[in-house]
């Protein structure tokens, strides 16, 4: 349950906060047929803030779970405590409801929780003016439904054919070099590659991206076989001085990219030799002092062997 949180809901929460008022509340006003999938001898107060920083002038922190009849598996009861009323009002309880389930999915469950959201309005004006369905917000109502009621669809690139990929106009060129980019050498698609570029004429832009994304993730060993390759069979691809420049800039890259890791290493490696020989000299200085080998162990976290390093 999340409670939006002015001088007029003060109250609400106070009252809310307590478990037997709470279970009161939802028993009066969760409809029947959700009403009936509680157990609510387990309802309690979840703790923690779940709600995304830039929602938080909204609502409080508050929510409540309980177990449902159907085993393991909790519905969360989620209430927005209104005073005038907001045309949107169904999209920021939808926010608020994700926000639960992230939060649910955060603590390590691995399937989402029923969220169910209340309306709690007690305005001036009588009767509530607005809709308070999800799909109501939509200017075209029946669109959302048909996206929002069924399975995201999934353009599935392993499972679409090489030649059926060809036929995708402009856009073919990235969905068969995404699709083969950790083969063991990219240069194979060279061909269809060339025949595309040929065919669509990408701009200057989106091919040397396309060539630089072929040098940083694909498998190619020879970069400059693949550079007389795709010269050869798409003159318009790029010069040849470009792609020997992007060639050289990312083998300079990985270079740079490659010293900056070692020194990072050589810094951690320094640490740790650092602090192991501390732990050396303390071990060192508790031998001197007669202190019982088993207790230096334990102080130092030094194996048998690197204690005995430091007596000998």
């Amino acid at each position: 349950m999340i409670i939006n949180y002015s001088h007029h809901d003060a109250l609400f929460k106070k009252f809310l906060g307590e478990i037997d008022v709470a279970r009161d509340f939802f028993n009066n006003h969760l409809p029947p047929s959700l009403r009936n999938q509680c157990h609510f001898n387990t309802l309690s107060l979840c703790s923690g803030s779940f709600i995304e920083l830039n929602l938080r002038h909204h609502c409080s922190d508050m929510l409540y779970s309980v177990r449902t009849r159907r085993g393991k598996g909790y519905i969360y009861c989620l209430i927005e405590h209104q005073s005038s009323p907001q045309k949107m009002m169904a999209f920021r309880l939808m926010r608020y409801s994700l926000a639960a389930m992230q939060q649910h999915l955060d603590k390590g469950n691995k399937r989402l929780p029923v969220v169910v959201p209340l309306l709690f309005y007690h305005g001036v004006r009588k009767g509530y003016p607005y809709k308070n369905g999800w799909f109501d917000c939509f200017d075209d109502n029946a669109l959302a439904r048909q996206v929002y009621n069924h399975p995201f669809p999934v353009i599935d690139l392993t499972m679409i054919p090489d030649d059926e990929i060809k036929t995708h106009g402009r856009v073919a060129m990235l969905e068969l070099v995404l699709k083969h980019i950790r083969i063991r050498d990219i240069g194979t698609l060279v061909g269809d590659l060339g025949t595309l570029i040929n065919q669509w004429q990408p701009s200057f832009e989106l091919r040397r991206s396309l060539f630089r994304y072929i040098l940083q993730a694909g498998k190619t060993f020879d970069s400059q076989l693949l550079i007389n390759k795709l010269k050869e069979q798409a003159p318009l691809f790029l010069e040849k001085e470009e792609m020997m420049t992007i060639a050289q800039q990312l083998k300079d890259e990985g270079r740079l990219e490659g010293k900056k890791e070692g020194k990072r290493e050589g810094k951690r490696e320094g640490k740790r030799e650092g602090k192991r020989e501390g732990k050396q000299e303390v071990a060192r200085q508790l031998l001197l002092r007669g202190v019982n080998r088993i207790m230096i162990k334990e102080v130092t976290g030094l194996s048998d062997d690197e204690l005995k390093l430091v007596s000998d």
